[in-house]
């Protein structure tokens, strides 16, 4: 593609997310009028006619029991959530500030904000982790920045919001059942975000639907880039491969999870049924419906030469644990 071409097929993009800033009030709206409003403290916070230094040996008693593997599960699902600076800026610089989509990238950034917030609290009030370890793990997480091969194409921001919204709601949900064996109140916590991570899962799909209706050969094309795998916001966390690799052994979230989120869009996007389509969307729409056997392969594959191993992270205090 020639840079003009390039340039006008980027234009007619912003027309089309121009087109949707009436939409997307509407949806603002709808959302906030469904949302539960809730805050670290409201959680987390001792009850008030409860002893606060009570409270807090409490919750360090119960947390004392939380595996090191299910600890390791969390403090990569902590420390992505606070790669939050890395988020905003991407959506900033994709959907630009001169417009309403600023108002839900600030809207969605300060609900995000609470994830990682409450999560951090918990773990320092709990004493889960090596506390200056974290937070050096932390640092080095922003430091080294976050920026997806998206070619300056603000439709692939929506096809990506909307996957990894859902891998997050996953792993959120399923470290919450695992913790909540252990500690009632961290379950729940986790269920809070996992939940609000599913509401803004559904916001983004459901604008990426209108992006569809109004430029479904361009659409396809971008999805065709972003479906078959995406680097998670984590990536650049030290240590990741090996933080997910025991959250795959965990069953929290693996590539059968990913599967099942590409599978999940395929029907509700009804790529398969899509008609009229010039050559660009044709051919996309065929890479699209043949990701789901390429993903599968890939799961058998890593599920047959998975071994034993022994793990351990500074994170959680270098203690070693095993997994299968």
């Amino acid at each position: 593609m020639s840079l003009t071409e390039s340039a006008r097929v980027l234009l007619s993009k912003v027309e089309v997310l121009r087109d949707l800033e009436g939409r997307v009030r509407e949806m603002m709206a709808i959302h906030e009028a469904k949302r539960e409003l809730w805050f670290p403290s409201d959680l987390l916070g001792p009850r008030p006619d409860s002893c606060p230094d009570e409270h807090m040996a409490e919750l360090r008693k119960r947390a004392a029991g939380i595996p090191d593997a299910a600890r390791a599960a969390l403090a990569l699902n902590l420390l992505t959530e606070e790669g939050l600076p890395h988020f905003h800026r991407l959506l900033a610089v994709y959907l630009g500030e001169d417009s309403h989509w600023q108002s839900w990238n600030n809207l969605w950034t300060a609900e995000e904000d609470r994830h990682g917030q409450i999560l951090h609290d918990y773990g320092r009030d709990a004493r889960l982790f090596d506390q200056r370890r974290l937070e050096e793990m932390q640092f080095e997480y922003i430091r080294a920045g976050f920026n997806p091969t998206w070619d300056h194409d603000p439709y692939r921001v929506f096809v990506y919001t909307t996957v990894q919204e859902r891998a997050t709601q996953f792993s959120h949900a399923n470290t919450g059942k695992m913790i909540g064996e252990y500690e009632p109140l961290l379950g729940e916590v986790l269920g809070y975000v996992a939940r609000e991570e599913a509401r803004h899962f559904s916001f983004y799909r459901h604008v990426f639907t209108e992006i569809l209706q109004r430029d479904p050969n361009e659409a396809l094309h971008s999805a065709s880039f972003i479906l078959p795998s995406i680097d998670m916001p984590g990536l650049t966390i030290p240590g990741y491969k090996e933080f997910a690799d025991v959250i795959r052994r965990s069953g929290i979230y693996g590539p059968r999870d990913y599967l099942r989120i590409v599978q999940e869009q395929i029907r509700y996007w009804k790529i398969e049924s899509l008609t009229g389509l010039n050559e660009l969307g044709r051919k996309a729409q065929e890479k699209i419906l043949g990701i789901p056997d390429r993903l599968r392969r890939v799961a058998d594959i890593m599920e047959t030469r998975s071994r034993a191993k022994t793990f351990s992270f500074p994170v959680v205090f270098n203690r070693e644990f095993a997994m299968e």
